[in-house]
């Protein structure tokens, strides 16, 4: 049995690697898993000179799922309500440690270079960005059993990719490849086997480039206005807008813009 961590961290300028490290039982995720990523995900969201954060795994699985042989914290649950709470408040943490990837105001991107199943597939639903390489393929296992995937599995799965994809890979239990994946909405991009991490690296520096400020309010104007009618969501739009206006990094930006075409701003006619 390896005794190599669960979880290993790299930093590349201002991108914070942090990488499934358990090949042996297919990065099934394991209490030291989840305690060593919440870790990693406290010092990206604490440090200002990290800006993006980059979930990938080694071995011949991206993630398998939870990891079901390890020890069952409190021990077994045996009526409703108590399945319930294992849920929110036991697992390893997972719901405490996916609501805070959800609302940390910098982008979380997770790259899957082969199967990403159950577990695996509910953490990646909470990080910003997925990628796939040609060979990941997804599905939720959790139907054999007669069970719901119930940490991100439908909440946040609905929510991403809709009901009609959600039907597919929960009740129809069937799996996608990346090319599906891409179709339903469920991945951003897919890359060949053979460049995928030279274009995952690609697109988290290309992140990391982008202005902070818009998009930590872009986080959060996205979700609020998903969550509101139009209206709303059109007030969503102006209240963020009316403090990132103020930015002076923003109000030096235009007038650069400006004075490249030989204008000048108003407030200087």
């Amino acid at each position: 049995m390896s005794d190599a961590p669960h979880l290993l961290t790299e930093q590349d300028d201002a991108i914070l690697i942090a990488i499934l490290n358990r090949p042996d039982k297919l990065n099934s995720l394991s209490a030291e898993t989840m305690a060593l990523f919440e870790q990693a995900l406290h010092r990206f969201r604490d440090t200002p000179e990290l800006k993006v954060m980059l979930v990938r795994a080694t071995g011949r699985y991206f993630c398998a799922g939870a990891d079901l042989r390890g020890k069952d914290e409190g021990g077994p649950a045996r009526t409703g309500s108590a399945i319930r709470e294992k849920h929110r408040l036991r697992l390893h943490g997972m719901h405490r440690i996916y609501d805070e990837m959800e609302a940390i105001e910098k982008p979380i991107v997770v790259a899957h270079h082969a199967a990403c199943v159950g577990g695996g597939l509910e953490l990646s639903l909470s990080c910003d960005f997925r990628l796939a390489a040609k060979s990941a393929s997804y599905a939720f296992p959790e139907g054999k059993f007669g069970v719901l995937p119930a940490s991100n599995g439908v909440s946040r799965l609905a929510r991403i990719i809709g009901p009609h994809w959600a039907r597919y890979l929960i009740m129809a239990n069937l799996p996608a490849s990346a090319d599906k994946a891409l179709i339903m909405g469920l991945v951003h991009e897919v890359f060949p086997d053979e460049t995928f991490s030279e274009d995952v690296m690609k697109f988290c520096r290309h992140l990391a480039q982008q202005n902070g400020e818009q998009m930590g309010t872009a986080k959060i104007a996205i979700e609020l206005a998903h969550d509101v009618g139009l209206a709303q969501a059109r007030n969503v739009e102006r209240m963020a807008n009316s403090a990132l206006m103020l930015n002076p990094e923003y109000l030096a930006g235009i007038e650069r813009y400006i004075q490249s075409f030989g204008g000048k701003s108003k407030d200087r006619e």
